[in-house]
């Protein structure tokens, strides 16, 4: 029988996927079981979500922090809520349906603790696990503190420690009255004395807005872990291993080409190690990775057609040059010249305008592309000629 591919995208990597991350993993780890709230920042592709999913599946099997008390963990993706109301929506949902286990205990968790809001719930096909949490309000009343309160009261009542940690949290900072909506989180949560909360985004220059910005609500709420790529070495043992453990083999030097194109993105690494490990026969060849980046390549074209497009000129230019190495000196007059920047306030201006875009980071005075694959995609259009 065929073996299964061992490696994974798309989702986290978790269980046998996972790699590395050992310092991250024991410092989170820490901080959570202490009760100490932690900010993950990084650019896209990092790894971020499956770091969290690793450390609160070690967390959920121990079910004790340092202190022997049980502990819950809750995971929120708010990347679709759009207002205040969706995130007060999918916030009760979790905490209700992640910190208990009997249908009953929902019920009375939310009769008990959302009382003035009146929930409603609908059940599908699998009731235990399928269900949807609805509920209306005043917003004069106090039910906006109650909903944010839930971790904290559940916790007291079952005597045990609840860790909440928000994917996609940079999203409220869209919302209307962003700021206003965060001195109401803060409020709360930084009183609370059962709850750690864990918040992580896949846009660095807005969670560092939120978090790293004197000016901000959630200013020092916790410890912040800026996460650094998985090195080469570690990445071409974990690519190796997982080849020869499912009968095929591949060389220290090939394992190190995929980090090479992939510039040791963690989901990249693992679509095209996927990629070569589906194409190959039993032992990896260079044309099967150089293959396997075109398929790559091919499959993310719409999507990289699709932003440039909705690019002005200047900005392509600028990312030419960014694709070319140029990482910094962006104001010298040969590269205002080579890549048609046209003065050094254009340059100001497109930077901060492809950094809000997310298509790129800005590490000081140096600048990079934060998609590897877009950078690799835009290298080889006719406009680099």
């Amino acid at each position: 029988m065929a073996k299964e591919n061992p490696f994974v995208f798309g989702k986290a990597a978790e269980g046998s996927y996972f790699t590395d991350r050992t310092e991250d993993t024991k410092r989170l780890t820490a901080n959570l079981t202490h009760g100490i709230s932690t900010i993950l920042i990084s650019p896209r592709r990092w790894g971020k979500t499956s770091l969290v999913k690793k450390v609160i599946g070690d967390i959920g099997k121990s079910r004790t922090s340092t202190s022997g008390t049980e502990i819950k963990c809750v995971f929120i993706d708010i990347f679709q809520c759009k207002s205040e109301y969706e995130f007060y929506h999918s916030f009760a949902s979790a905490v209700i349906k992640q910190t208990s286990s009997k249908l009953d205990e929902w019920v009375e968790m939310a009769r008990t603790f959302l009382s003035n809001i009146s929930p409603k719930f609908s059940f599908g096909s699998d009731p235990m696990n399928d269900f949807s949490l609805s509920f209306e309000w005043n917003p004069q009343d106090d039910t906006e503190s109650d909903i944010l309160q839930l971790p904290e009261k559940i916790a007291q009542k079952k005597g045990i420690r609840i860790v909440v940690c928000l994917d996609e949290f940079q999203q409220i900072a869209d919302f209307s009255d962003a700021v206003t909506f965060q001195k109401k989180l803060r409020s709360v949560w930084q009183h609370q004395q059962n709850v750690t909360y864990c918040m992580f985004g896949s846009k660095k220059h807005l969670m560092e807005n939120i978090f790293n910005d004197k000016s901000m609500p959630f200013y020092k709420f916790g410890d912040m872990m800026f996460l650094k790529k998985i090195d080469t070495e570690e990445w071409v043992d974990f690519i190796c291993k997982k080849f020869n453990d499912s009968g095929k083999s591949i060389t220290a030097k090939q394992a190190a080409t995929i980090c090479e194109a992939t510039e040791n993105l963690s989901s990249y690494v693992q679509h095209l190690s996927w990629l070569v490990w589906y194409k190959c026969d039993k032992t990896v060849t260079d044309s099967d990775i150089s293959g396997a980046i075109d398929d790559l390549l091919e499959q993310n074209k719409v999507f990289y057609q699709r932003e440039v497009e909705q690019l002005s000129e200047l900005q392509v230019n600028f990312l030419r040059a960014v694709a070319d190495g140029i990482s910094a000196g962006f104001s010298r007059k040969d590269v205002i010249k080579k890549y048609r920047l046209i003065s050094s306030p254009n340059i100001q201006s497109v930077k901060k305008s492809l950094q809000k875009k997310d298509l790129i980071d800005i590490d000081g005075q140096t600048v990079a592309i934060n998609d590897s694959l877009f950078k690799l995609w835009l290298k080889r259009q006719k406009f680099y000629e």
